[in-house]
């Protein structure tokens, strides 16, 4: 019997290596690209910048939108203020390159098209994906790769796969964010409610360690050393300082900031009237 040759339908190969990791600027300006957006547009894209880290991790930094128009059936990007956007910023910092692209909502059938203009000198190309309409109550950030679905040497389609993502954030950042998180935020936190927010949270985790302790003391819980070299690392980093000192460092840092509030009250008033001056000035 004659042998007949067979087609095989196949995947790509699985970058199950690749993680990413994004940094708050870009889930901001992504929330600002979304709030700004044209009236007919139903979502917003752009382009991710950053580098590739020595372990493959792809480090998001950056962002920026790019103007689109989208139907059923094919995507129209703007390239020419995609590339000059893409110069601007490499004048200010040429270490950061195109390491994927950004949308919001979901993945949708144009995404392929939209991938596959951006992969064309990029490799492990992300796609990173915020929910802006908090469907599940809060926003939801997710990051892609591609995976070719070819029938012998025929690609077929591409298929999108999630890969890890770590949310990059100093302490700072995260009380913006969890702030921003819900879909009931009336207010940018102040500084003050920063402050009020970050000792709540030092006093929580202050709690949990006393708890910890005692626990171990107690023959509760197995001890274990990893956790106790890290509290007395902390307990050691800590400045001695008397609590009389210690009182003054704080309130001359929430004077501080106070001032700062009230100078800033002050130009918004010296502008507003400035502008309204102006607008008189004009009509008379």
């Amino acid at each position: 019997m004659a042998s007949q040759e067979q087609t095989v339908l196949q995947f790509g190969q699985s970058p199950t290596s690749v993680s990413a990791r994004v940094h708050p600027l870009v889930l901001y300006n992504i929330c600002d690209c979304y709030v700004r957006r044209p009236d007919q547009a139903e979502r917003v894209i752009g382009t991710l910048l950053g580098s590739v880290l020595p372990d493959g991790t792809i480090d998001i930094r950056n962002s920026y939108a790019v103007p689109h128009n989208e139907s059923s059936d094919q995507v129209a990007l703007d390239i020419d203020y995609h590339q000059n956007m893409l110069s601007s910023h490499q004048k200010v910092n040429p270490k950061e390159v195109i390491v994927g692209w950004f949308s919001t909502g979901r993945v949708v059938a144009g995404s392929a098209l939209i991938h596959e203009f951006y992969s064309r000198d990029v490799n492990n190309l992300v796609h990173l994906t915020v929910d802006t309409e908090f469907r599940t109550g809060a926003a939801a950030i997710k990051a892609f790769v591609s995976i070719n679905l070819s029938l012998g040497e025929r690609q077929l389609a591409a298929q999108f796969q999630e890969i890890p993502l770590d949310l990059r954030m100093v302490e700072a950042e995260r009380i913006g964010f969890d702030v921003l998180k819900p879909t009931n935020v009336d207010k940018l936190p102040s500084d003050l409610e920063g402050m009020e927010t970050s000792m709540e949270r030092l006093l929580a985790l202050i709690g949990e360690i006393y708890k910890y302790v005692d626990d171990v003391v107690e023959g509760r819980i197995a001890p274990d050393n990893k956790i106790g070299r890290f509290i007395s690392d902390t307990i050691a980093s800590l400045p001695k300082l008397s609590p009389q000192a210690f009182d003054k460092l704080v309130n001359d840092s929430l004077q501080d900031q106070l001032l700062l509030l009230y100078l800033s009250s002050i130009t918004r008033t010296q502008l507003s009237l400035a502008e309204k001056l102006n607008t008189a000035a004009q009509i008379l």
